[in-house]
């Protein structure tokens, strides 16, 4: 019976003995994971990324590299998970094999990756190609949609057919947006971009428009506004735009029809130079650099246009100037013999003579004549008199010169005027005719130009207290029939 027990005994242990041999066998089958976290559209890699296995749920972190490993994995079918904030979480399969390696490679997508664009809106006005808009346009489009239901920013491009500018606005919410300051005559090409925050913009078609062309004004004046002078053209019926800005100090515009374009002057560097541009203000170009227009009181200074518009002449302290329009052949064609100023140049239709007015360095001692084109004295029209004078304007077949005189004799530092008339002196007769016999009292008549037929002048009258506004008028050739035609305005001047 013992015998039969021990062997009993004997079986059971070498059972259990074979068990725990099998078991240690299955545990030490085992495989290595190895693998490396990158992003999917740059491979670069992403560090501290977490690597997860199941079903054990065993997890390490990627280094800065993007490498992971997992050591001693039991053989088997494996589920891998990458993820880090920012990414969606990529997930492999995975077989392990006895003493192998198996490698893993994760390309994790943007978070955002999934999210679509919005669709583009629609250019709603203006109309496409639409023709004779306002300096000022309204721009409007439709809402753009989004799938994801994003919050959506608009942005505005717009381009020209004239140069190179290019106007953008970016991070509008509304769907429509005012355009102002625009040129005559231009046309604009307009496109709105959407963008949800997430992707790319999404770009709409382009859309043109063109504003109405610029109007034929043949009027010019100036303004003072915010402490500068500025140039107005204005039309028959008072309607005016201004064509230089307060960015400049600019005066005195001589428009010449035969160049289509407007002379001024403007204060460059302290100095104060010749400009021309074309009617509507573009194509600004400087004409006088080297020789600058010097003399009394800035504002008193003119100078004139060849018929032709290829030249110009302007004054310099003593001195009378011939250049081109282009700033090219500077010559000095006049100067006077007793050192006085010259002030005021016109010049006659034929080229054949200069009126001039000169003075001392008060504005007064006042002279009045005209020169040939060799500076012969042919004419003195005003001489030896007190008070102010100026404002000269030849006539276009050299019968008669327009100019102004105070009459009141009057003289002060200030260079107040107190009784300023109009006067026409014809060459022939010898005569002058006042213009200004119907003025109101206590004003001044100043700046005057024929109108374009000669059958009229017009000019700038404002009160002789020196500090009120300036109004343009229009008075027939015999001083009858004086009408106003612009409010705060001087200088004016009529082609």
């Amino acid at each position: 019976m013992k015998k039969i027990i021990y062997i009993i005994v004997l079986i059971s242990y070498s059972v259990l003995l074979n068990s725990c041999s099998d078991d240690k066998l299955t545990f030490s089958e085992v495989g290595q994971m190895t693998g490396r976290v990158v992003q999917a559209a740059s491979f670069e890699p992403v560090e501290n990324s977490k690597v997860t296995i199941s079903p054990t749920n065993n997890a390490v972190f990627t280094d800065v590299d993007g490498y992971f490993q997992f050591d001693d994995v039991p053989v088997g079918d494996y589920s891998v998970q990458a993820e880090k904030e920012g990414f969606l979480a990529g997930f492999e399969p995975a077989t392990i094999t006895v003493d192998a390696t198996v490698n893993i490679i994760f390309e994790l997508e943007d978070s955002n990756a999934l999210n679509k664009p919005p669709f583009a809106p629609d250019l709603l006005s203006p109309d496409d190609a639409a023709t004779g808009l306002d300096l000022e346009v309204e721009l409007i489009w439709s809402t753009a949609t989004d799938p994801d239901d994003d919050e959506l920013l608009y942005g505005i491009q717009i381009r020209n057919d004239y140069d190179e500018t290019l106007i953008s606005v970016e991070s509008l919410s509304d769907t429509t947006y005012v355009l102002s300051d625009l040129q005559h005559g231009v046309k604009y090409f307009w496109q709105v971009s959407v963008n949800d925050g997430v992707n790319s913009d999404v770009m709409t078609t382009i859309s043109t428009f063109e504003t109405t062309s610029y109007p034929e004004n043949r009027y010019f004046y100036v303004r003072e506004e915010s402490g500068h002078n500025i140039i107005y053209s204005a039309n028959e019926d008072g309607e005016s735009l201004a064509v230089t800005t307060s960015a400049n100090n600019s005066w005195r515009p001589r428009k010449n029809e035969a160049a289509q374009l407007v002379a001024f002057l403007r204060t460059e560097d302290t100095e104060t130079h010749i400009f021309t541009m074309k009617p509507d203000g573009t194509d600004m170009q400087q004409v006088t650099s080297a020789v600058s227009l010097i003399g009394f009181k800035q504002n008193e200074i003119d100078f004139a246009w060849s018929s032709n518009g290829d030249r110009i002449i302007y004054p310099s302290f003593d001195k009378l100037y011939l250049i081109n329009k282009d700033g090219s052949g500077n010559q000095l064609i006049y100067q006077t013999t007793d050192g006085s100023f010259i002030t005021e140049c016109d010049w006659s239709f034929d080229e054949s003579m200069i009126a001039l007015k000169t003075n001392d360095i008060d504005g007064y001692n006042v002279s009045i004549f005209t020169i040939d084109m060799s500076g012969i004295i042919l004419t003195t029209v005003l001489t030896g008199v007190s008070g102010a004078a100026g404002g000269l304007n030849i006539s276009v077949e050299n019968q008669n010169l327009l100019y102004t005189y105070d009459t009141s004799g009057y003289e002060d530092p200030s260079y107040r005027q107190l009784n300023t008339h109009l006067f026409i002196y014809n060459f022939n007769a010898t005569t002058t005719t006042d213009l200004s016999l119907n003025k109101v009292a206590g004003t001044n008549d100043l700046d005057p130009r024929f109108t374009p037929n000669e059958a009229q002048v017009i000019m700038v009258n404002t009160s002789n207290d020196g500090i009120s506004e300036k109004d343009v008028f229009i008075v027939d050739i015999d001083g009858e029939n004086r009408a106003s035609l612009f409010e705060n305005a001087f200088m004016p001047d009529w082609e």
